[in-house]
């Protein structure tokens, strides 16, 4: 296996990727939209409306000589080729980082690192596997998927198209039953079949029951609601979603898992020898999972309005004009802070996120505004006093009641083992919580 390491966010000569040629040659200028009609799971499935990344982003886009990495983390891989995309966080060869926002997040099992030599899509099951209870949990919140399929009868009770064929092969000579079909709206169609191919595939794995357990109501209700399941019908039922694409609106968190549940069966065949994939391989917003990982942090502390699924909107003005999401907004009612988190470098917070922080504070009567980000180094929280006055009058002075703060999150650098590494960051966590403690 040829294996070539790079960081998110990062811009590397052309030549550097002279080991991996035909997967460059796949993916560069490709966008995630692309990549993903050729089988790369991008996650979340939410990123169509994330500001942070949009499917018009590329794993590589070519710039001059030299290829520029996104704000995605992950793999991909092409034969004998494997890309793997660490966070610029993590230092060294292991991407801790990474692995850690997925088991706090998501609840994941850590697993072995993926950029290790190891048999052909071995690791991207388990990756995808340990996503489907997520996948599950979010699409059964709006109820079990049903939709019209054509069920065929063969009895005296008439309700449907009479079927000719069926008919004289079934019932000659003729003793009183009638070959028919009916068009019904029915829980136990195509896209539950799948789901459930799925649950019955990770039931078999080693790890795959104590991993249902997450979500053992929803695999119950999914177990109650397909009782035509078939083992032997996996290729058909395959074969029909790919065809039968989930579009209703209403409905789009099961697309999602109909894509995932695909992949995971799909990857399957392949690694018993049936049928092939060009490329494949797993991304990661790292913006998102940074976002959702400081909120499991600050949520004791801060409301967390969220963009990307529409919930606890804010707006800049009177008549729901000018929708707004800060990141965070103080619990406590009176000294209302304001918080943004930046998966960038510190320095790398700029005059765009000020004039963002500045309006929500205007808004919000905030004389606070936060910027949690991830640090490498061991520095102090940055303040900035807001000015008044102005360089015509030079009247230019500091104030001492608005301020932005840049407050980070220590990243472990020096670690032999994962276990190193999260023992250091709980201590992190501690540290960046302390300030907010006097906000309940």
């Amino acid at each position: 296996m040829k294996l070539y390491r790079i960081k998110d966010n990062g811009q590397r000569k052309k030549e550097e990727f002279h080991d991996i040629p035909e997967l460059v040659k796949i993916i560069s200028d490709k966008t995630l939209g692309e990549l993903e009609k050729e089988g790369v799971f991008v996650f979340p499935e939410m990123v169509r409306q994330s500001e942070d990344i949009s499917q018009d982003q590329m794993v590589l886009q070519s710039v001059n000589d030299t290829y520029r990495s996104g704000n995605i983390m992950g793999f991909l891989e092409y034969g004998e080729e494997r890309l793997v995309i660490a966070s610029r966080f993590s230092t060294g060869d292991n991407d801790f980082l990474l692995w850690y926002l997925l088991e706090r997040v998501l609840d994941m099992p850590n697993i072995v690192n993926l950029d290790i030599n190891s048999s052909r899509t071995n690791k991207i099951i388990s990756l995808l596997i340990f996503l489907f209870p997520y996948y599950l949990s979010i699409a059964t919140r709006k109820g079990i998927f049903k939709t019209y399929v054509r069920n065929e009868y063969n009895d005296g009770n008439v309700r449907g198209r009479i079927d000719i064929d069926r008919h004289i092969r079934k019932n000659i000579p003729f003793v009183g039953n009638i070959a028919y079909s009916q068009r019904e709206y029915a829980y136990d169609n195509y896209l539950m079949q799948l789901i459930r191919h799925t649950v019955e595939y990770i039931k078999r794995k080693s790890f795959g029951k104590k991993l249902l357990v997450k979500v053992k109501d929803e695999v119950q209700q999914v177990i109650a609601v397909t009782p035509g399941y078939e083992p032997r019908n996996l290729s058909k039922v395959l074969t029909e979603n790919k065809k039968n694409t989930v579009h209703h609106a209403y409905y789009h968190e099961y697309r999602a898992l109909q894509r995932l549940c695909i992949l995971i069966l799909q990857n399957e065949k392949v690694q018993v020898g049936i049928g092939n994939r060009k490329i494949y391989g797993i991304l990661f917003d790292g913006a998102w999972l940074w976002e959702e990982y400081i909120n499991l942090l600050v949520r004791d502390y801060f409301h967390h309005p969220m963009n990307k699924r529409k919930t606890g909107t804010q707006y800049l003005f009177d008549k729901s004009k000018g929708e707004i999401y800060p990141d965070f907004i103080g619990i406590r009612s009176s000294e209302l802070i304001i918080a943004d988190a930046k998966y960038k470098p510190v320095d790398n917070v700029r005059n765009a996120d000020y004039f963002q922080m500045l309006a929500y504070m205007f808004r919000f009567d905030s004389k606070r505004g936060y910027y949690f980000y991830p640090e490498v180094n061991d520095i102090e929280d940055r303040k900035m006093w807001l000015n008044r006055g102005n360089t015509y009058e030079k009247n230019v002075e500091k104030r001492d009641d608005i301020c932005l703060i840049k407050h980070g999150l220590k990243i472990p650098s020096e670690v032999n083992d994962y276990e190193e590494f999260v023992e250091k960051i709980r201590i992190s966590e501690k540290k960046f919580v302390e300030p907010f403690k006097c906000l309940i």
